[in-house]
């Protein structure tokens, strides 16, 4: 487990789109985004508004990856949820932690994060429209 996320940490999003399982992809680019979020607060907190703002940008990027490589599994998502599942769950939780930087931000740097939550926000509602209709 240790020696897995390891292996995330080192890796940036060009390697992870070179991963031939989608499946696999998918989840590193979730977890990818996830330590986006992360490295995107800690930078805010550094009062490093450049880095902050790459830091979103790879937490958008990032989730677009997973769910473009979820589409190209071209499964259906009622009955091959277990992936799907999975991301929908990472974005529910990755939309919980953008908030709690939304909060953490001045109400003038907001305008940088919203685009980022209305992104995965969309990914997130697609995925559980995909879910619950099969589409």
């Amino acid at each position: 487990m240790f020696l897995l996320l390891a292996l995330i940490l080192a890796t940036d999003l060009s390697s992870i789109k070179q991963e031939p399982k989608l499946e696999k992809r998918s989840d590193l680019a979730l977890e990818y985004a996830d330590k986006a979020v992360s490295s995107a607060r800690d930078y805010y907190r550094e009062g490093r508004w450049e880095q902050t703002q790459v830091s979103l940008k790879e937490v958008q990027e990032a989730v677009d990856l997973s769910y473009e490589s979820l589409k190209a599994m071209g499964k259906d998502p009622r009955k091959s949820s277990g992936p799907f599942k999975r991301a929908e769950k990472a974005t529910r939780e990755l939309l919980r932690r953008l908030a709690g930087l939304r909060d953490l931000m001045s109400s003038v740097d907001h305008p940088a994060l919203e685009p980022v939550m209305t992104s995965v926000s969309g990914v997130h509602d697609s995925l559980i429209r995909g879910i619950m209709t099969g589409k």
